[in-house]
């Protein structure tokens, strides 16, 4: 009996090629959770504009034989000038969730970045091993968040990464026509309060997380915060959720050694601008010392290289690693920062680069008027 031959592997030449294949194996919920923003999706859709705007400048004849993008993220040795964004509940999109995401990043020698709502303890993830950071959550319960900074510094995390961008979740409409719910097996396993059982029941009425969240975050956040937390721990903090750079020069004030530009993947204030547009206005304002990244739309190596020029000392990298994670576990996210370096090495050559100090001498322009944008001149 002749039997038909076994279909073809997909292609994974692009991280769209990933996004294809985690969409078409994800539950509809899941996958619009992953995928969508907030309000209408402007933010969201304007992050993905603004960086097709972003065109750089190659140099020619600087005898660069090869390129090497190691670098250091908040005192921190990184492979690539990229980190993994702090994502929560993995579980959702693959069984082994965080515990595969970190392994893959530890492999790639690029830090992870450990959501509170992670659904695998911060001790677990930290037992990977690899360059770990920890996000923090600021919750109504002051108790509870030093618990948890107490429980990132003695498993091992490196740097602390505060958002500040959610005193509520944003509106985000197909997680409320969704009815969105975490499923039974699937929890926030740093957040021991009871009030989490309610990201699994609803309330009927619109996004479990939403209700959620509200139970669990503190609403009213101030930069005495940030100080606070200044004083109570010895290590790095990174302040993510900022596009205002008046906010990125506060937040060094405040003690913090990095800022994230960032509008959350649009998926909070719909309306606010690009990420990108925000970044060098952000990186003109804070001090020396003071680093600072890019988050929202990085869809691949030249990307990266455009937030390099611009002046980012590197980026983070969220949706991407959800779908390669979806796609093939470990080996996804594996295929994925490999792909990633593999693009970023070759845009470094393209453009005469031999490392990372060298692209950020590079000139970029943002182009075009569609976003409001303070940025439509040659940046070194």
């Amino acid at each position: 009996m002749t039997y038909p031959a076994a279909p073809e592997p997909p292609r994974l030449d692009t991280v769209d090629d990933y996004r294809a294949l985690a969409e078409a194996m994800l539950p509809d919920a899941v996958r619009d959770f992953v995928a969508g923003g907030s309000g209408s999706e402007t933010t969201l859709a304007a992050n993905r504009r603004a960086l097709d705007r972003v065109t750089v400048l190659p140099r020619v004849l600087r005898g660069a034989e090869r390129a090497d993008p190691c670098t250091t993220l908040a005192g921190t040795p990184a492979a690539l000038p990229l980190a993994v964004a702090p994502m929560a509940y993995q579980q959702l999109y693959h069984p082994d969730g965080e515990m595969a995401t970190a392994r893959a990043a530890a492999s790639a020698g690029v830090p992870f970045i450990s959501s509170t709502l992670s659904s695998v303890s911060v001790e677990e993830v930290a037992g990977v091993g690899g360059e770990h950071w920890f996000q923090l959550y600021w919750l109504k319960d002051d108790r509870e968040t030093f618990g948890l900074v107490e429980r990132a510094e003695a498993a091992g995390c490196r740097v602390l990464v505060v958002t500040v961008d959610v005193p509520i979740m944003g509106r985000r409409l197909r997680d409320v026509r969704n009815l969105f719910t975490l499923p039974a097996g699937v929890r926030s396993a740093n957040v021991r309060s009871g009030a989490q059982s309610v990201a699994h029941r609803g309330n009927g009425a619109g996004s479990a997380l939403a209700t959620h969240t509200a139970a669990e975050f503190h609403p009213g956040l101030g930069w005495e915060h940030i100080e606070l937390l200044r004083s109570r721990t010895s290590l790095p903090i990174v302040v993510k959720g900022i596009l205002d750079p008046g906010d990125a020069r506060r937040a060094a004030e405040a003690g913090a050694t990095g800022v994230v530009i960032s509008n959350h993947g649009g998926r909070q204030l719909d309306g606010a601008p690009a990420s990108v547009t925000m970044l060098p206005a952000a990186v003109e304002a804070v001090p020396a010392g003071c680093q600072v990244y890019l988050d929202s739309g990085i869809r691949g190596g030249t990307d990266i290289l455009r937030a390099l020029a611009l002046g980012a000392d590197g980026v983070l990298i969220g949706r991407p690693v959800i779908w390669a994670l979806a796609a093939g576990g470990q080996a996804g996210v594996t295929g994925l920062l490999g792909l990633l370096a593999a693009e970023l090495h070759a845009a470094m050559r393209l453009a005469g680069c031999a490392d990372v100090a060298a692209v950020r001498e590079l000139s970029a322009v943002l182009t075009g008027s569609g976003d409001r944008c303070p940025l439509d001149e040659t940046m070194g």
